[in-house]
């Protein structure tokens, strides 16, 4: 399965949710599948704080559907957050993880899923109900569906290959910039102040 022809079957059914993901190949891919979520999406760059990022901005925002879009690589480096999920049991985030059972951002070493490890399986120990591992793009487009007007955190693993997709356009913003987009665009959305204008003495 290719991710990003995962992506744009998630783009199409998104409209005004929220969206945070994870470095790597998966932001251009993002940026291009999904043009008009841009200024929605906030570009993570650190390995272990997508999803629980997307926990935050959900529990901030209940009544806004959130969207984690994180790897295999970076849910491992922090399971813990499944844990939280379920406990606290958020009405409004679905969790997406691209599954290429390799650190593919820093030459390919193999992820602990590329062995026995099973996200979907750890996110049902560890207490969330709809947690789901899907190898076809049909199945991921209807997981995503259920996905997006569930009423309890939702978890796909999909398993997809280490194919990137080429000649696409890249995203020209920095982190910084990405923030500030982000923030901007929460704040008109949601018609609140989250960053005031700089204060010069």
């Amino acid at each position: 399965m290719n991710r990003f022809e995962c992506m744009q079957r998630l783009a199409v059914r998104l409209k005004d949710e929220l969206v945070i993901l994870s470095l790597g190949a998966s932001v251009d891919e993002w940026y291009n599948a999904a043009p008009h979520m841009r200024s929605a999406s906030l570009f993570q760059q650190q390995l272990g704080c997508v999803t629980p990022q997307a926990f935050g901005l959900a529990v901030g925002l209940p009544h806004r559907r959130v969207v984690s879009l994180d790897t295999d690589g970076g849910m491992m480096f922090n399971l813990g957050i499944l844990a939280t999920l379920a406990n606290e049991q958020p009405k409004n985030l679905l969790v997406v993880v691209w599954d290429n059972e390799c650190y593919q951002s820093i030459g390919g070493p193999p992820t602990h899923t590329a062995g026995r490890a099973d996200i979907a399986a750890i996110a049902r120990g560890a207490g969330i109900e709809h947690a789901y591992t899907v190898t076809g793009l049909d199945e991921f487009d209807q997981r995503c569906a259920e996905g997006l007007n569930a009423r309890s955190p939702y978890v796909i693993v999909a398993k997809v290959d280490r194919s990137t997709q080429r000649d696409i356009k890249h995203k020209h913003s920095d982190g910084r910039e990405d923030k500030y987009i982000f923030v901007r665009h929460v704040e008109q959305t949601e018609n609140i102040v989250i960053m005031g204008p700089s204060e010069h003495n």
